[in-house]
């Protein structure tokens, strides 16, 4: 059944996101903030972010958040810092009838909730979660891809499933919206670290140290705040830490590669040109730990480095020095 659905946020993640449902035979809008970009890309159909990428003809733009009036599911895919002015400025265009969905990956500062929070405390619609490993670039060629659509509300999961699955992009379902958004915002720490220890000229078995411990404190605040452990196993976690911390396409960990080989936080955050998700999120998660009382001892290091001017190697030292401990939390010893 052909949907209308409005996209919000023409960056490269939005814009692929925006073919995936024009290729599915949905009514798509993108917006943009900025008119010049949308009166660019309508006239051009390319969008920079997307190199050698042709939109979609059917594909519509607009720069008035009225585009998404009468949609059956609005995409929401702005930077994490930007959501709540977004979401704000989406309320009163929202009907009973429509779908809200995140696909913006982080915690919001200070207060540290969760996107789709965002989405629904603004608007009181049904909202769901998109995350998975998927670069723009990628979905946007139409390269086999899957991730997860995460709702409490069954219904809606599986809604979203429908509106966006397609042979090249495999919607699967979850009820585990605070798994889903943790573990897609934790790992963006983890590819972080994962680039400055590729910076430092460290080996393929510092790498699956790191990830391998990173994603078990990940799932230990994430189930401290109510997360499923299996979640942090699958696509959404454990899917999306691979690609991210292995992969030059990603932001964080080019950034964590700089500030490796000695650029300073600010300096190489500006030389990614882009947002670095794992900077923000950095922040958050330590005060998310701190409230729920639980251990993090690489998202600590990373703050230290981010935040308080500490040496990178300095800080892989004192982790690797930490007093000896059981590889599970709950270890049981057979007698």
């Amino acid at each position: 059944m052909t949907a209308r659905i409005t996209v919000i946020g023409a960056g490269a993640w939005g814009t692929a996101l925006a073919m995936t449902a024009c290729a599915n035979g949905h009514q798509v809008t993108l917006w943009t903030h900025r008119p010049e970009q949308a009166a660019q890309m309508a006239a051009s159909r390319v969008n920079p972010r997307l190199a050698g990428i042709v939109l979609p003809s059917e594909l519509a733009f607009s720069d008035e958040m009225s585009c998404a009036a009468g949609s059956d599911a609005v995409i929401v895919a702005v930077p994490s810092y930007a959501m709540a002015a977004t979401a704000e400025a989406l309320a009163p265009h929202v009907g009973g009838g429509t779908i809200l969905i995140s696909a913006t990956k982080g915690i919001e500062k200070d207060t540290g909730r969760r996107m789709s929070q965002i989405l629904a405390q603004a608007t009181g619609a049904p909202t769901a979660v998109l995350s998975g490993p998927s670069y723009a670039d990628e979905v946007s060629r139409g390269k086999d891809t899957g991730i997860v659509a995460a709702c409490a509300d069954r219904a809606v999961a599986e809604a979203v499933q429908q509106l966006m699955m397609n042979e090249h992009f495999r919607v699967y379902t979850s009820p585990d919206t605070v798994g889903v958004e943790l573990a897609a915002a934790l790992k963006n720490i983890i590819a972080l670290c994962a680039g400055v220890c590729d910076g430092l000229g460290c080996g393929d078995d510092t790498r699956a140290l790191l990830m391998t411990r990173g994603l078990a404190e990940t799932a230990r605040l994430g189930m401290a705040l109510g997360a499923r452990r299996e979640t942090f196993a699958g696509l959404a976690g454990m899917g999306d830490l691979i690609v991210t911390c292995t992969s030059l396409t990603s932001r964080n960990h080019r950034a964590g590669i700089l500030i490796g080989q000695g650029h300073g936080v600010t300096q190489a955050l500006t030389e990614i040109g882009a947002v670095v998700e794992g900077y923000y999120a950095t922040a958050s998660a330590v005060q998310l730990a701190a409230a729920a009382k639980v251990e993090m001892p690489i998202t600590q290091a990373a703050w230290q480095v981010l935040y308080a001017g500490a040496k990178p190697q300095a800080v892989i030292t004192l982790l690797m020095q930490r007093r000896g401990k059981a590889e599970a939390e709950q270890a049981a010893w057979a007698r």
